[in-house]
């Protein structure tokens, strides 16, 4: 048995330890913001915030996360009531076909949890790793700017100094 804390829930999961977390999130807690993208961790779609910091959940082994709290987009807001993230996205139609935006959004969060007020270059080199397919960059870097001019997200941690 796997103990796993899931967007401030505590589940007991039967897995095999070396379950990559995204299938545990989307086929045991039918938790489906995450996709399966690549399967190799190199284009973000599965990005989940593992005690904060944002990871490929398809190439983290369930039983790498500990104690540690998971969140994954579904903790950031509803249909009805959008966090600040997920409003600027569908503010500047950041989304087209969709399928990055659970993992663009949850590697922004991380970001603007940890640095207030980030530089340009602090937003693409942070979101470099995400990719998507659509080419909505443009409009996924302005989402991001618009809250980050807003100061830190509510609920966020500690300013930390990064480059």
């Amino acid at each position: 048995m796997i103990e796993l804390h899931v967007n401030g829930e505590a589940h007991r999961l039967d897995v095999a330890p070396e379950t990559p977390l995204l299938y545990v999130l989307r086929d045991d807690l039918k938790l489906n913001g995450a996709k399966f993208g690549c399967g190799m961790g190199q284009c973000g779609a599965c990005t989940v915030l593992v005690d904060g910091r944002p990871v490929f959940s398809c190439l983290f082994p369930v039983s790498s996360v500990g104690a540690r709290p998971v969140r994954t987009v579904e903790s950031l807001g509803t249909v009805e009531r959008p966090g600040p993230l997920q409003k600027a996205f569908i503010d500047h139609q950041a989304v087209q076909c969709g399928y990055c935006i659970a993992g663009m959004i949850m590697r922004a969060q991380a970001l603007l949890e940890t640095v207030a007020h980030p530089s340009e270059q602090q937003i693409r080199e942070h979101m470099s790793p995400n990719l998507c397919r659509c080419g909505t960059h443009m409009r996924i870097l302005a989402a991001i700017r618009e809250v980050a001019a807003q100061g830190r997200l509510p609920g966020a941690g500690p300013q930390k100094v990064s480059a």
